[in-house]
């Protein structure tokens, strides 16, 4: 496998490398010890297989949010899709960095998420088929989402978006979640003026 590092901190992309004879081929999509390595600390909970039926369609943005800590290797095994990765932590250096990755059953290539960033896709292909292997369950308390068309990410998405969930669709701008967490912090910080 080839590992590259994006303009997100820990967001790697993984290059199998087929090895192909008459009878068609073979390809390592996950090692440990190779993963550990590198430096992707990731131990695999669950096996999640996602399949859509229509080219356009979005699925996203979503994270685990904090302490919900949850990493992804996402692969496409059928089909195409165009992944996004947009980093929101705000401790991060590439905080406010988003990536986009052509993923698909024939170029042979996977994701490697680290945790809290948002994630989402878009199908370029019908039937297209999208695996996650995820380092913990979902937690319903740590699922958060983010508007596929927030003007804060200003996504350009290859394709008109033909199907997206109405929870996808109608998930808080980032602008307006942040704003109360802000405004408090703020707060805070005149308040701790005013004690001086």
């Amino acid at each position: 496998m080839k590992y590259t590092p994006t303009r997100i901190a820990g967001l790697t992309i993984i290059d199998l490398e087929p090895q192909r004879d008459h009878r068609g081929f073979s390809s390592r999509s996950f090692c440990a010890r190779e993963f550990a390595d590198r430096g992707l600390v990731f131990d695999v909970a669950q096996t999640e297989n996602l399949f859509s039926y229509t080219r356009g369609t979005v699925r996203g943005l979503h994270r685990q949010a904090p302490p919900h800590a949850q990493t992804k290797l996402v692969r496409c095994s059928r089909g195409a899709i165009a992944a996004v990765t947009v980093d929101i932590r705000p401790e991060s250096p590439t905080y406010r960095t988003q990536v986009m990755v052509e993923l698909s059953a024939d170029n042979h290539r996977a994701l490697f998420l680290p945790p809290y960033v948002a994630h989402g896709f878009q199908t370029l292909i019908d039937d297209t088929e999208v695996s996650y292997q995820l380092s913990g369950q979902r937690a319903p308390l740590g699922e958060q989402g983010f508007r596929w068309n927030d003007p804060e990410f200003a996504i350009v998405w290859p394709l008109p978006v033909t199907v997206i969930s109405e929870q996808d669709a109608t998930w808080p701008s980032r602008t307006a979640e942040l704003a109360p967490v802000e405004t408090a912090a703020r707060l805070g910080q005149l308040c701790a003026k005013a004690d001086r």
